[in-house]
């Protein structure tokens, strides 16, 4: 059968983009349907705006400590609509380069909502086109619990077009969005509180880690609480939150963010209309290669709920790109070693096992720590520590985990991640001469080990 298309993929985020490219520099005729923004959610609502906005509110940080360095400034004024309006100029600029390069890969653009007709056949404004390979790549959407007022919550969608900044908000969740926001939030001058259910925030992160951010942002004056969750939230006649806790508590607020999760994206897909399964949380259940139980359909990104970063995405994406016609140059996708980074304020950036999970993998370990005052502050008033931690198995000496918390940690941690992937060994990085005087040089001058 001729097929109009050899691959027609559904959704223009990072992953569906970058497939979609390089299948069509491998000489296949490529369309990509697209109903909201093209770049998908890190370059409309997610990490580049977030990243923009975390930029934004370090400068208050940056204006009290340069009086140590000499400096005498006014009193700093900040203006939510200027950052809004700069950081919209910025993303429509990132739209059109997305644009373009779809459309001078020679990849056909379709803007309007795709449907599911059957395994081969995708139907958009009323137009019916078929495929070989149908790729989703539609991503997903944030999740706001069903409680009473839910109507009067906001999710990190909607946190990037408000009109302006509130005096008080309340931030729910325990995972890196919220951490991210409550401090761009905190650091803008909004009166900031934290809310999460659970003991700690950032599960799955290594507890060093966790730890020393709390005692970072509370340094901070960041209001943390935890083993807190929202019963009710009400609005008032004066256009205020009254939000009630399920301990009794009740806290006044002009402003509730949730981020609390992401469910993927399938609404009105047409799912139904193909053999496509779905995972027990909702994703769409794929094997290896990216394949579903439907073989003409496949799936990457944040719609199969595995590793939901943007660089993993488009490793998805080139990896389905590849195999499918170009697969002399196709290679699995590697989820081992995998940095990333929480641009809270200070920033985390981490990579490979922490503690608790190499111990849980049964690796005799030992744990090499540093926490220390940047140089940058010591002719501040700032108190904020840097942590630094290596976890290395004792048997082989083997580096397995490598975590940071503080200023451009992620900067510095994606370097290191070479290494781990490398299999640095933790002579390795006793026997490489740092730059001196940065921070990352601690990563390799720690000798002692604090515990094993």
């Amino acid at each position: 059968m001729a097929y109009d298309f050899d691959l027609y993929v559904i959704g223009a985020g990072s992953g569906g983009v970058r497939s979609a490219r390089f299948a069509a520099g491998f000489g296949a005729k490529v369309a990509v349907a697209e109903s909201r923004y093209l770049g998908g959610t890190c370059v409309n609502v997610g990490c580049v705006p977030k990243k923009l906005l975390v930029y934004g509110a370090h400068f208050a940080e940056d204006f009290e400590q340069s009086a140590g360095f000499g400096w005498a400034l006014g009193k700093a004024d900040f203006d939510w609509a200027t950052l809004i309006a700069n950081k919209d100029r910025e993303i429509n600029r990132l739209n059109g380069i997305y644009r373009n390069l779809l459309v001078n890969s020679g990849v056909t653009l379709h803007e309007g909502h795709a449907r599911l007709i059957d395994p081969h056949q995708v139907e958009i404004n009323g137009q019916r086109y078929t495929a070989k390979h149908i790729l989703i790549a539609t991503g997903g959407w944030p999740q706001i619990p069903d409680i009473p007022g839910r109507e009067h919550a906001i999710s990190s969608n909607e946190a990037f077009f408000l009109k302006e900044l509130p005096k008080r908000i309340l931030v729910v969740g325990g995972g890196y969005i919220a951490v991210e926001f409550a401090g761009i939030f905190h650091g803008l001058g909004a009166d900031t509180k934290l809310l999460y259910r659970g003991e700690l925030f950032l599960r799955g992160f290594d507890g060093a880690v966790r730890k020393h951010l709390q005692e970072e942002l509370t340094k901070r004056g960041l209001d943390l609480q935890f083993n807190a969750d929202i019963e009710r939230i009400e609005k008032q006649a004066d256009g205020s939150l009254k939000v009630t806790l399920k301990d009794g508590r009740e806290l006044a607020t002009d402003c509730v963010f949730y981020a609390t999760g992401r469910r993927p994206m399938l609404d009105n897909l047409g799912l139904e209309n193909t053999a496509v399964k779905l995972d027990k949380r909702g994703f769409i259940e794929v094997d290896e290669q990216y394949q579903s139980a439907e073989p003409s359909i496949l799936a990457i990104g944040d719609v199969i709920g595995r590793v939901q970063l943007t660089p993993v995405a488009l490793a998805e994406g080139m990896a389905v790109a590849r195999r499918l016609f170009k697969p002399e140059q196709y290679r699995p996708v590697d989820y081992n070693m995998i940095p990333t980074a929480v641009f809270s304020l200070p920033n985390i950036g981490t990579v490979g096992l922490t503690e608790e999970q190499a111990r849980e993998a049964g690796h005799k370990v030992q744990i090499f720590e540093s926490r220390f005052r940047p140089m940058k502050l010591t002719l501040t008033e700032c108190q904020e520590r840097t942590l630094m931690k290596l976890v290395v198995d004792a048997d082989t000496d083997k580096v397995l985990g490598c975590h940071m918390v503080g200023p451009d940690a992620g900067e510095i941690v994606q370097g290191l991640a070479i290494a781990l992937k490398a299999g640095a060994t933790k002579r390795d990085f006793d026997e490489t001469i740092g730059v001196h005087p940065t921070a990352a040089e601690e990563f390799v001058t720690m000798r002692t080990p604090v515990a094993g």
